[in-house]
């Protein structure tokens, strides 16, 4: 469990000013990975385990341009009948108390279970504000409002196969296992699902943007395609 801790109205406030001046005055396009919204309805701390089909359904998004829940995969079977991928890698981003956060669902279809991987800073402001100036360390799970469709932006979802799942599975958690230090400007967020996009084969943005950009642009660049397939080299 990565426990969560509320802050004062006061201090967010003034925390959230802060941010804001810097990000426009440094021109920093990164993300903050760490939600720093409170919520009263909402528990202090975010479960790393897999969501219940009820959950699951209660997460699909409504109204989001991109919502993971209206994907439909265009692989075609041999009767010309389209089907359904069997697992899949979605990409998403939410909002966050400074420039939002971009991470990834991954799991299979049929299953109602989902992963979450993502790079945020670990613990609360200080290391966030420090990694605008340095390297902190950094943690790889869900964080504070990455299973919440409230907080959803924009999603991009494509499917795979249980040959390429596996390896791609592997890969994102090969990463949560090597990537120790977070930096606003360099490992953020939008790097560490990019990294993920293009080892599946997609083309990836410049990183140094806002998450919801990023990801809706990380669909346009792949012309919205639903499905991928690895190379022969993976």
């Amino acid at each position: 469990m990565a426990n969560v801790k509320r802050k004062k109205p006061s201090l967010q406030c003034m925390l959230g000013m802060c941010l804001l001046t810097v990000s426009t005055g440094l021109g920093i396009g990164s993300s903050n990975a760490q939600q720093l919204v409170e919520r009263t309805d909402h528990p202090d701390s975010v479960s790393r385990k897999p969501l219940s089909g009820s959950d699951l359904a209660a997460l699909a998004p409504a109204s989001a341009a991109s919502s993971a829940t209206d994907a439909k995969p265009v692989r075609k079977s041999r009767s010309g009948e389209s089907v359904r991928g069997p697992y899949y890698v979605d990409f998403r981003a939410r909002t966050a108390a400074s420039y939002g956060h971009a991470f990834v669902w991954f799991g299979k279809t049929n299953e109602k279970q989902v992963e979450v991987a993502g790079l945020h800073p670990s613990g609360d402001e200080l290391p966030y504000m420090l990694g605008h100036l340095t390297w902190v360390p950094s943690e790889t799970g869900a964080s504070y409002g990455d299973l919440d469709a409230e907080y959803l932006t924009a999603s991009y979802r494509v499917y795979l196969n249980e040959e390429d799942a596996k390896k791609v599975f592997a890969y994102i958690r090969h990463l949560q296992e090597t990537s120790p230090l977070w930096n606003a400007e360099t490992t953020n967020c939008t790097f560490f699902i990019g990294e993920i996009a293009s080892y599946m084969g997609l083309k990836v943005p410049f990183h140094l943007q806002l998450p919801e950009t990023y990801v809706n642009q990380l669909k346009e660049m792949n012309g919205g395609r639903q499905t991928a397939r690895l190379t022969s080299d993976r």
